[in-house]
C-alpha cells in the first residue's frame, strides 16, 4: 500500500498548497482552500491489460508531418457541426458547459440517438429508466445508442473495451471518480485525474469523447481552470429557462473558429435547430411603430438580421437615465454624445432606453447605424419603413464608417425580403444585379434626412 498523504487545493482555481491558509495566492479568493486525500499509486493504462507497451513517440521534421485535412464525423446536427467547425474530430475531447436545466443532457442524448455511429452514453446523474423516458420523447427507436449508468472510470473503460463504441458521451465529468485518487467525486483532484484518463483514452484510440460540465454561480465551469486547458473544445450552452431559445457558443476550439453560433428552440420533443435565426430576432407586428430599426450583423460566418428597439422620453428626474439590454452601455453614451455634438439633436435631458430583441448580446460595431436610426425614430416619433435595414459603424466625428464583409450582409438582407439597406459611402460593394436598393451615406445627417426628411 502506497503512502497516503493530504494536500490542500483551492476550489476556485485549483492551486495546491502544503498547508491550509485563508486566502489563495493565485486567484485571491478567501476560504476556498480545502483539504483532500491523495493516494499515490502506480497508474495502469486505461486498458485492463497492463501488459500492452506503448512505443515512445519520435521527433519528426515539420515537413515530414502529414498535413492532410482531418476527417470529421457528422453529428447529424447542423448547428453543432457549425460550432465545432464541420463536425467531431476523431480523438478530440469536447467539454459542454451550461446552467442546470438549460438542456445540455437533452442536446447530447438527442444527438447520440440520431448518430449513425455506435455511441456509448454514460450517465452518473440519472438512471437508465429516466434516460429511456426522455429518449422516447425525442426518438423512440435507436440501434446505435448504448446507455450506461456508472461513475467509476475503471468500470467505464471495461465496458468501452467490450462495446467498442465510436463516440463516448459522459454526463457529467463532476460525477466521475477513479481508484487512484481517494478524494470525493467532484473535487479538484478527481476532476483533473479523470479528465487526464479520458484524454489518454481518446488520444490512444482516436475515439472522440464529449463531456458535460457543471458551472458555478459565477457562470464558469466548475473545477480547476486547467480542465478547460486540457480539453480540445469548450462549448457553452446559454439561454434563459423561462424562454424557449438556446444559444450554443464555442469558447475554445483547436479545430475551428470560436466565432460561430448555434441556435436551438426547446420543444416538448427535444431541441429544434433554428436554421434562420432572424425569425426569432425580428418581431412580427401589423402596425408601424416608432423606435425600431433592423441591423445586419455577423456572428462568425453567419449573417443575422436583428431588431433594435429604442425609447426616448423626457427625463422626469434631474439626471436622465441611460439603460441598455444586449448592447454596450458605454457605446450608447458615445453615440448619444455624437448625436448631441455633431448632429445637433438635443438628447442630453432625455431618458434613453435601448434593447436588442431575442435576448442576445451583440458586440458588432456595424449595428451602430441601426442604433442611431432607432433613437432618432423614437425621438421624432416617426416610424422607419419595415423594409429598411442598416449596416454601418458611427465614428466620433459623426461619419459613417465602413464595415467588413458588407456583400454578405447585403445578400442576407436581400434574401429576407428587405427593399433598402443603408451602408457607409466608403464601403466597396462588389455585388452586381441585386434587387435590394443600396443607399450610401457619409454622415449621420444624411441618414436623418433620408429617413425623416
Amino acid at each position: 500500500m502506497a503512502k497516503i498523504k493530504t494536500s490542500f487545493f483551492c476550489q476556485s482555481c485549483g492551486s495546491q498548497y502544503a498547508k491550509w491558509q485563508g486566502q489563495c495566492n493565485a486567484c485571491k479568493e478567501w476560504n476556498t482552500i480545502v483539504e483532500e486525500i491523495i493516494q499515490k499509486e502506480e497508474k495502469a493504462s486505461w486498458k485492463t491489460e497492463t501488459s500492452s507497451v506503448k512505443k515512445a513517440s519520435k521527433p519528426l521534421k515539420i515537413k515530414e508531418i502529414d498535413s492532410g485535412e482531418e476527417i470529421r464525423m457528422d453529428t447529424t446536427d447542423g448547428e453543432l457541426n457549425r460550432v465545432l467547425g464541420g463536425g467531431l474530430v476523431p480523438g478530440s475531447l469536447t467539454l459542454l458547459g451550461g446552467e442546470p436545466g438549460i438542456g445540455k443532457s437533452t442536446l447530447l442524448l438527442q444527438i447520440s440517438l440520431k448518430l449513425p455511429y455506435k455511441t456509448l452514453y454514460v450517465s452518473g446523474e440519472e438512471s437508465q429508466k429516466q434516460i429511456k423516458m426522455r429518449a422516447e420523447r425525442i426518438t423512440p427507436d435507436s440501434d446505435n445508442c448504448y446507455i450506461l449508468t456508472e461513475t467509476k472510470t475503471q468500470n467505464i473503460f471495461r465496458q468501452i473495451e467490450e462495446i467498442e463504441p465510436e463516440i463516448v458521451i459522459i454526463d457529467s465529468i463532476q460525477t466521475l471518480h477513479t481508484d487512484y485518487i481517494e478524494s470525493s467525486a467532484g473535487s479538484i483532484s478527481q476532476i483533473r485525474e479523470t479528465t487526464a484518463e479520458l484524454i489518454k483514452f481518446t488520444k490512444e484510440t482516436n475515439v472522440p469523447v464529449i463531456l458535460i460540465g457543471h458551472i458555478t454561480k459565477d457562470g464558469t465551469i466548475a473545477g480547476p481552470k486547467i480542465l478547460e486547458h486540457m480539453v480540445d473544445t469548450v462549448l457553452q450552452f446559454e439561454g434563459d429557462r423561462n424562454h424557449v431559445y438556446r444559444i450554443l457558443r464555442s469558447l475554445k476550439n483547436r479545430f475551428g473558429s470560436t466565432a460561430e453560433l448555434g441556435i436551438y428552440e426547446m420543444q416538448g420533443s427535444g431541441l429544434r435547430e433554428v436554421s434562420n435565426p432572424s425569425e426569432i430576432l425580428i418581431s412580427h407586428k401589423n402596425e408601424e411603430l416608432s423606435g425600431t430599426a433592423i441591423a445586419s450583423t455577423l456572428e462568425g460566418m453567419r449573417p443575422l438580421m436583428i431588431e433594435i428597439q429604442a425609447l426616448v422620453s423626457t427625463a422626469v428626474y434631474g439626471t436622465p437615465q441611460r439603460s441598455t439590454t444586449g448592447y454596450n452601455a458605454k457605446r450608447l453614451n458615445m453615440i448619444l454624445a455624437v448625436l448631441e455634438k455633431r448632429a445637433g439633436f438635443r438628447l442630453g435631458a432625455k431618458d434613453v432606453f435601448l434593447n436588442i430583441t431575442g435576448g442576445i448580446s451583440v458586440d458588432d460595431t456595424a449595428i451602430d447605424l441601426a442604433v442611431v436610426a432607432a433613437i432618432l425614430s423614437s425621438n421624432e416619433d416617426i416610424s422607419i419603413d419595415k423594409d429598411f435595414c442598416f449596416a454601418g459603424e458611427v465614428g466620433l466625428s459623426g461619419e459613417i464608417r465602413p464595415v467588413n464583409r458588407v456583400d454578405q450582409r447585403i445578400q442576407e438582407a436581400e434574401k429576407l425580403g428587405f427593399s433598402t439597406i443603408f451602408i457607409s459611402k466608403y464601403n466597396k460593394v462588389t455585388l452586381k444585379n441585386t434587387a435590394i436598393k443600396i443607399k450610401m451615406v457619409a454622415k449621420i445627417e444624411d441618414v436623418a434626412s433620408e429617413l425623416f426628411g
